[in-house]
């Protein structure tokens, strides 16, 4: 039994059992890959894929046992490889972060160069992309930590840990009638205008439509996207009223539009940051996070991983 043979499983499994893709990602050929998957199936005697011919469909029930096994596996020998470096190289390495849009853009910038002036050795790759995709990355090894407000907490394999709460805003342009009044805008008041606010499943949209959803409202969104900063330019052409994270807010920056607290119509959200379950994190990462976190300490980070390796036992 060899890495090779584990690798070649756990990427046949990832990439939907596409062995072209498998061979361009181990850097070998169909052949190849295909013989490493028989030899372990054969010093294991079980079939791990169902075949079609020469074609891999699915996998085996042994095959979906051995699975995790064959990822811890792999994921130990990468822990292995990152606390020796750890050792030899504490203040150099690499360090992926994957963060969605308005975390990366309005929440990270001071802690990312807090960081480099502290490791400036240490390689920072910062990733962006959805709740989703931010936990597949994380699941993948593709990134050491994430940032994001929705989905993480969904993955048994992943551990979340809280790092703030925050709620939205309302963005106008100047003179919009929700200026008028004295009292705070109400849900029907808002729901009488064009509405430009976040995509599905990002920053605290779900919120967003179960207030309106409560209150047997259905908003005229007429514009959504991913990035705050295009919500507020399509504000300010007079397209409708924007909702945005209020992180995403400044007076000064956004000073050719008016701001309105939403704290009162919307839950409040919470931002996340997600490790995955198992890893080896490098003494640089703890820093990144208690830069980010001041709560989140190596011992808080620590007794969480701890946990639910215990609970997943």
């Amino acid at each position: 039994m060899n890495f090779q043979q584990l690798r070649s499983v756990r990427e046949a499994a990832r990439r939907g059992f596409n062995l072209t893709e498998v061979a361009a990602m181990l850097h070998t050929s169909q052949s190849g890959v295909s013989r490493q998957i028989r030899e372990l199936e054969e010093e294991l005697g079980v079939d791990i894929f169902v075949r079609a011919g020469k074609r891999l469909t699915g996998m085996t029930p042994p095959g979906q046992t051995l699975l995790p096994i064959v990822e811890r596996l792999l994921l130990e020998a990468d822990n292995l490889k990152r606390a020796g470096s750890d050792f030899c190289a504490s203040e150099e390495g690499r360090l992926s972060i994957a963060a969605t849009h308005s975390q990366a853009r309005y929440a990270l910038p001071q802690v990312v160069r807090d960081f480099r002036v502290l490791f400036p050795k240490v390689g920072l790759h910062l990733h962006q992309g959805s709740p989703r995709q931010v936990a597949e990355m994380l699941l993948s090894g593709e990134a050491d930590i994430g940032v994001a407000t929705e989905a993480l907490a969904g993955y048994d394999a992943l551990v979340t840990l809280p790092c703030y709460r925050w709620t939205h805003s309302i963005v106008v342009p100047p003179g919009h009638p929700l200026l008028e009044g004295a009292a705070p805008p109400t849900l029907e008041q808002l729901a009488r205008y064009p509405i430009i606010t976040y995509e599905l499943g990002y920053t605290g949209r779900a919120h967003i439509d179960a207030a309106f959803a409560r209150a047997g409202l259905s908003p005229d969104i007429v514009l959504s996207a991913m990035d705050a900063d295009v919500i507020k330019t399509y504000v300010e052409l007079g397209m409708g009223v924007g909702i945005v994270a209020s992180i995403a807010v400044d007076a000064e920056r956004d000073r050719h539009l008016r701001l309105l607290d939403a704290g009162h119509l919307f839950e409040v959200n919470l931002t996340r940051l997600g490790l995955r379950r198992g890893a080896w994190l490098r003494g640089y990462a703890y820093r990144f996070i208690e830069s980010f976190v001041p709560t989140l300490t190596r011992e808080v980070v620590d007794r969480a991983l701890a946990s639910a390796a215990a609970a997943a036992r």
